[in-house]
């Protein structure tokens, strides 16, 4: 399997989406399938969102996962088994762009400095290094309609050269 992972607003969604349909691969956003399956342990009152049932999750995803060629996409990832992803990509955005982008998302005063700071601090990447192998996760840039482009293009390839190396 692939990890999307990045601060909200990053671009995880388009990617993954476009990813799975150039790949031929399985796209699962984790917070939708969250909302589907009201996979929630409680609610946050100081964001204003439901508590993510991190147990259900991975349940839920167990099947899908064994049999390969999974794209998942969250905002988080040190509670999925490490054996899942066989690569990690974690998109970055400046923060000029990313404040747009949740501004209008309709993100405001807490929530939305908490995800500014949490991209400052590269705490998303920080996690997923603490997570996985080092030499799996890997940085890209999501600040314009070229970069998602540049980024598809290097996954796809990485993902052939990955399905020639394993079969």
């Amino acid at each position: 399997g692939i990890l999307c992972l990045g601060t909200p607003g990053v671009g995880k969604t388009t990617l993954g989406k476009e990813l799975a349909s150039r790949a031929g691969m399985t796209y699962i956003n984790v917070g939708d399938m969250a909302k589907e399956g009201e996979l929630y342990e409680g609610f946050d009152e100081e964001y204003d969102c439901p508590i993510l049932d991190e147990d259900r999750v991975i349940d839920e995803l167990e099947d899908k996962m064994s049999e390969g060629g999974v794209i998942v996409d969250y905002h988080g990832c040190d509670f999925f088994p490490e054996r899942w992803f066989h690569i990690v990509f974690v998109l970055r955005t400046e923060n000029s762009f990313l404040y747009d982008r949740l501004e209008s998302r309709g993100y405001k005063g807490k929530k939305l400095q908490d995800n500014i700071q949490c991209e400052i601090f590269q705490t998303l990447y920080e996690e997923a290094v603490l997570s996985y192998r080092e030499e799996i996760v890997h940085q890209l840039p999501s600040n314009t309609p070229e970069d998602l482009e540049r980024n598809l293009d290097q996954i796809v390839q990485w993902i052939e050269q990955w399905m020639k190396d394993n079969n």
